[in-house]
């Protein structure tokens, strides 16, 4: 097999679409690797649905620079980033775009030291790394790399597999919990998906790749059901991309705020990327062309979108759309809150709530980066506060904040119910400051539960689990293994219950009858005289019961 001394942009955008494809087609493999039982074996959606998103946006430009095509897939990757795996998969692309940057082709030394700029990215994008986990890999992968860095691609490439594979297979050793489980880790396995579906472009000299992508994309997650479509002050909601590197952005945006709202304009290395509501959009893209070329332009008639949206039954719309308050298009508030959660009640519960917008998502089902960008977009507060409610959400929510130049705090709320307290204590009169403090400590007091069901067979803690047994967790560990759902219930509270105890709060899933579980919640306040139980109907899928102690 010849070797290959450089390649071009052309060959990185047919290695990048392979990878995609195939790790689309190996995404439940990944996900059965998942060390909990539980349903929300999601590593391998999160990272095939953040490469799809990655190489959605160099679709149609092979013949572009390999810098140009690695920043493009940066760039998606960092907007569809869905989950850990999804944000870390982001960041390594980030990294490799960084050490390209420049680049008309790439050496393999240059790939070598993209590389390694990509696991210093991943690495410092996780606040505490674990090893034995896909950041090892890529670390990996990268030390491989600078070995054989000036040998050719075939050469590099191919001692990258293997390194790559000898630590994955070594992850367990590395990493207590998958040596309980008995797996490699899921996260470590899509990245050496990526990077031999990656080599075979280059070793079996495959040209013809096709991206196989859906329209299975989240659109924007958000519907205001009592607004009148007069009350819409601008009525079109216009986005582009300009390419510049213009220094009279602050300029620009002085401009755009005379002639609309809701306005975000981020600038990225040597684009900017505009939102805003005016009612002139073509005032603003004349004013935007004296700063660069225009891309990506997207103008939607939102009056006309409301009037159609509004004809749809509310049982459609929330099936495929987040739940916005009839207040948020309104005047400026000063806080505006965004919630993730999936399920008909808990998205009642999070608006009746305050929530300006709820982005549907949860357990596997996490909504990516421009999922959360979009809500905040979309939210008119001096302050906007994001509830992930999941701690796979987390790391996605945080990219928003390098993506807008509102001011958003992201409170790192894993749970529903913490999510649920952190609204209750919110006080308007409060400077953002003392909110944060007040939502924290909330939260730290708030015991979570779940009670769910297992996915596959498998031994935890010396714990035998089958498949379809009723799991009771508290705070994501195992505490119930058995059959009966009301009686992980009871055996859940009976843990989380002491002295200081005064609420529970048990919402039900979907289901489930609300008769019964009223039945037995009466039973439970005859053993809990003394503290508050309140039910509500959550709808949420997956689990039967998400339970709270305060």
């Amino acid at each position: 097999m010849e070797d290959l001394a450089t390649i071009k942009g052309n060959t990185f955008y047919r290695m990048a679409i392979n990878a995609a494809n195939k790790l689309e087609e190996q995404k439940e493999y990944v996900n059965s690797l998942n060390v909990f039982p539980v349903p929300d074996g999601d590593t391998g959606t999160n990272m095939a649905a953040t490469l799809k998103n990655a190489v959605s946006e160099i679709n149609g430009k092979r013949d572009s620079d390999i810098c140009e095509v690695s920043r493009l897939l940066s760039k998606g990757a960092l907007m569809g980033a869905r989950g850990n795996s999804g944000v870390i998969l982001s960041q390594i692309l980030r990294g490799i775009a960084r050490g390209l940057e420049g680049k008309i082709e790439a050496t393999s030394e240059d790939f070598a030291k993209a590389l390694v700029e990509g696991s210093f990215s991943a690495y410092k994008a996780v606040m505490r790394p674990t090893e034995g986990t896909i950041l090892t890999i890529i670390r990996a992968a990268s030390e491989s790399a600078m070995k054989y860095k000036d040998k050719g691609f075939v050469k590099l490439f191919s001692n990258v597999i293997k390194s790559s594979e000898d630590t994955l297979a070594k992850t367990p050793d590395l990493n207590p919990v998958l040596k309980k489980a008995k797996v490699i880790d899921s996260g470590g396995l899509g990245l050496v998906i990526i990077l031999k579906a990656m080599f075979a472009v280059i070793s079996d000299d495959i040209m013809d790749v096709e991206f196989k992508g859906d329209d299975d994309a989240h659109a924007e997650h958000y519907v205001q059901e009592d607004i009148d479509h007069f009350d819409i002050k601008y009525g079109y909601c216009t986005e582009f991309i300009i390419l510049s590197n213009s220094n009279s952005v602050n300029e620009f945006k002085s401009e755009l705020e005379k002639i609309g709202d809701s306005m975000v304009v981020v600038d990225m290395d040597d684009l900017i990327k505009v939102h805003i509501h005016t009612n002139d959009p073509g005032l603003v893209l004349s004013k935007a062309l004296k700063l660069g070329e225009l891309s990506r332009i997207k103008i939607d008639n939102m009056r006309e979108e409301h009037r159609h949206v509004l004809n749809i039954q509310k049982e459609d719309a929330l099936a495929e759309a987040s739940y916005g308050s009839k207040d948020l298009a309104k005047e400026n508030q000063k806080y505006g809150f965004i919630s993730v959660a999936k399920g008909d009640g808990l998205l009642d519960i999070f608006k009746d709530l305050g929530c300006s917008i709820v982005v549907e998502g949860g357990q596997t089902m996490n909504p990516s980066t421009e999922d959360i960008l979009n809500a905040v977009n979309a939210v008119n507060a001096d302050y906007i506060i994001v509830l992930p409610n999941n701690k796979n959400v987390i790391m996605a929510a945080k990219q928003v904040l390098d993506l807008t130049d509102k001011n958003v705090t992201i409170i790192e709320t894993s749970s529903i119910p913490q999510g649920i307290t952190a609204l209750t204590v919110v006080n308007e009169e409060l400077s953002l400051e003392e909110n944060i403090e007040t939502i924290n400590e909330a939260i730290s007091n708030t015991k979570s539960a779940s009670i769910t069901y297992a996915i596959r067979d498998t031994k935890i803690d010396d714990i035998e689990i089958k498949n379809g047994d009723i799991l009771g967790l508290i705070e994501d560990k195992i505490d119930y293994v058995g059959e009966d759902y009301f009686e992980a219930l009871n055996i859940l509270i009976s843990k989380m219950i002491d002295d200081n105890s005064e609420f529970i709060t048990i919402i039900y899933g979907n289901g489930l009858d609300g008769e019964d579980v009223n039945a037995h919640t009466d039973e439970i306040e005859e053993n809990y005289p003394d503290v508050d139980i309140q039910v509500l109907k959550g709808d949420q899928p997956l689990y039967y019961f998400i339970l709270a102690v305060e």
